[in-house]
């Protein structure tokens, strides 16, 4: 039997609640502030969402196979470190390498991702090949990745990186900054992905119903485990991106994002029970997160305080998915 459309308008204001509460906290920031609907404002959200755009869609893949990747922090400030032991300048004191000189900035970029996603295979290994649950395998990376960060930095912050880098955070292309270019290159190769290619298909299968799509005869272990090197290779350009802009890194950077990352897939229409979600459920999700905390700076709250409100979006948003989840059922 069909709903009503008093069922359907309950419906959309359940489903899409956590999004028109954000939305009407900030039209109710800029009828207030003076600066906040502003070209400079918004440039600045845009550079802020660049990075965390890039962790959300690679966090996406695992989510809609009904998994997550707790390793995705870690693997940030890895990334992070990694480029910025390349990109020191000669002439910097802390050097991490003396007597090497600074690589490419394009290649130092291809080398993060390479490295992070030689540990995302190994993760996708685990959850494919012996059935550990994608919580307990990523959650074992995330402590393997930072002890080696740890070793290999001997827990000391990175800096002085050459300009060629810097400016991959301060330099525009057409008005628009680099990192949000990368953003928008990466946000398309991902839908290209997830519409056009079997691998996508096939990531919605398992999402679906894992024994099925094995039985219809979707390689589910081979594609498990492109999903998770897919994933970490995101993460480890995140890094690159987040140093960039920051300056410096340490294996500290990125610590908290992949929860940050989950719950914008999730409040976007990312199902965290498998099956569901598409490029523009992460774009809206990190565009949601990003204006709630520079909503929450311009209404003053306390800096603390702000995490709360966070906590309760992402307690909220997860909640209604799986109302909707049951609701299906």
């Amino acid at each position: 039997m069909g709903k009503t459309k008093q069922q359907k308008v309950k419906d959309f204001l359940i489903n899409n609640g956590v999004i028109i509460v954000m939305f009407i906290l900030v039209i109710y920031t800029g009828l207030t502030s003076n600066n906040f609907f502003t070209g400079n404002n918004l440039m600045n959200i845009l550079m802020n969402m660049s990075s965390r755009l890039v962790i959300a869609l690679g966090i996406a893949g695992c989510v809609i196979t009904a998994g997550c990747d707790l390793s995705a922090g870690r693997m940030i400030g890895f990334g992070a470190c990694i480029s910025g032991m390349l990109l020191q300048r000669l002439d910097y004191s802390g050097k991490f390498f003396p007597d090497m000189k600074p690589l490419n900035v394009v290649l130092v970029a291809i080398i993060a991702m390479l490295i992070c996603a030689a540990f995302g295979t190994v993760t996708g290994i685990f959850i494919a090949y012996l059935n550990v649950p994608p919580f307990i395998a990523t959650l074992a990376m995330m402590e393997i990745v930072y002890g080696i960060g740890l070793i290999v930095t001997n827990a000391t912050p990175l800096g002085g990186y050459v300009e060629a880098y810097t400016n991959v955070a301060n330099k525009k292309f057409l008005g628009i900054n680099y990192l949000i270019w990368i953003a928008i290159i990466v946000a398309a190769i991902t839908w290209f992905i997830f519409n056009m290619t079997r691998h996508g298909k096939y990531m919605y299968a398992i999402g679906g119903n894992p024994q099925a799509a094995e039985v219809a005869g979707v390689p589910v272990k081979k594609t498990l485990i492109l999903i998770y090197m897919k994933a970490a290779a995101m993460y480890g350009l995140a890094g690159f991106m987040l140093g960039a802009k920051a300056g410096g890194a340490s294996v500290q950077t990125g610590y908290g994002y992949e929860m940050e990352a989950i719950a914008a897939c999730t409040i976007g229409g990312v199902s965290v029970t498998g099956g569901r979600g598409k490029v523009s459920s992460a774009i809206i999700g990190v565009a949601v997160f990003e204006l709630l905390k520079v909503a929450l700076q311009y209404l003053g709250m306390n800096a603390n305080a702000q995490y709360i409100a966070i906590g309760v979006v992402i307690f909220v948003a997860i909640s209604l998915d799986i109302r909707k989840y049951i609701a299906r059922k």
